[in-house]
């Protein structure tokens, strides 16, 4: 069997990525037998060689690709050959005393309490099939914190009305119930009305469709999320993920504890969770100055 074909087939059938990230590993495994053929005149990634690699990183590097997606090509490439030991089909890893570049940690800023009281609670959605659905779209991710791609999987069976909670299959299809608000149980009934009163639905199964009746996308949702927000915020970036990061970051704020944000975002370890932190910090400090009785000395 082709190397890369096992190593795919590893990835979805062992490891239970994604199709986007399976898709991005060979985008890089490709991108690399291609510098490769252009410039040693090989494209076999298995006898390639650390000094062969290190000439694609400074090939990158001129090609101002940052230093967080060269990473990002180097692990995809790393887990390729971390694989390759594991069947026998090299013998070591040339990846293994390599240190990844330096980057920048971005900053993510989370919309304030008041940007999104303004932009669910002041603006006037239409009382369309995609104002209902939108305002929807915008309450999940600030109630429950979940990622966009969760959302656009979310099928009609995953809400439970009765009990209140949504499941969400998250990473590596690990699943988890989630609590929802009334408020938001209140959106979902208005947007299942209108989506069963559809006409032309092709898509039977996933909660949130396009007026087409298929199944929404990620750049639809992106769409939806920065156009509402750039009417409330002048934030420079209006993504889901920086609702997930609000969400996450008001609880945090009003006390929640730590591990139940962990569990609420999906996250696989609290390392991942306390990014969130940095915010919370700050109110925590507001809070003390203010109440602390020695603050004035």
């Amino acid at each position: 069997m082709n190397a890369l074909k096992a190593f795919t087939d590893y990835l979805i059938l062992e490891k239970n990525y994604s199709a986007l990230t399976v898709k991005a590993y060979t985008s890089d495994l490709a991108g690399f037998s291609e510098f490769l053929r252009d410039e040693y005149n090989s494209e076999e990634v298995c006898n390639t060689n650390y000094s062969e690699i290190r000439s694609w990183i400074v090939y990158l590097v001129e090609q101002h690709i940052s230093n967080r997606s060269i990473n990002r090509k180097i692990s995809s490439l790393n887990s390729y050959f971390k694989f390759l030991l594991k069947v026998g089909a090299i013998e070591s890893n040339p990846l293994s005393k390599h240190r990844a570049l330096k980057t920048n940690k971005k900053v993510q800023v989370p919309f304030s309490k008041m940007e999104i009281d303004k932009v669910l609670d002041e603006f006037v959605f239409d009382e369309s099939f995609e104002g209902i659905r939108d305002k929807l779209i915008i309450e999940l991710f600030y109630s429950t914190g979940i990622r966009r791609i969760e959302l656009v999987n979310l099928r009609l069976n995953n809400i439970n009305l009765q009990s209140k909670t949504l499941k969400v299959i998250g990473k590596r299809n690990k699943e988890r119930i989630l609590p929802l608000l009334d408020c938001t149980l209140e959106t979902i009934n208005r947007y299942l009305e209108c989506r069963n009163n559809m006409e032309d639905k092709m898509d039977k199964e996933h909660l949130f469709l396009t007026r087409k009746g298929v199944k929404i996308n990620e750049t639809l949702v992106y769409r939806i999320i920065n156009n509402y927000f750039s009417k409330a915020s002048s934030k420079v970036k209006k993504s889901p993920h920086i609702l997930r990061h609000s969400f996450a970051t008001h609880l945090l704020n009003q006390g929640a504890d730590l591990n139940a944000v962990k569990e609420l975002l999906g996250h696989s370890s609290l390392a991942a969770t306390q990014v969130y932190t940095h915010n919370s910090i700050s109110e925590l400090k507001k809070v003390h100055v203010k109440a602390h009785p020695r603050s004035k000395k």
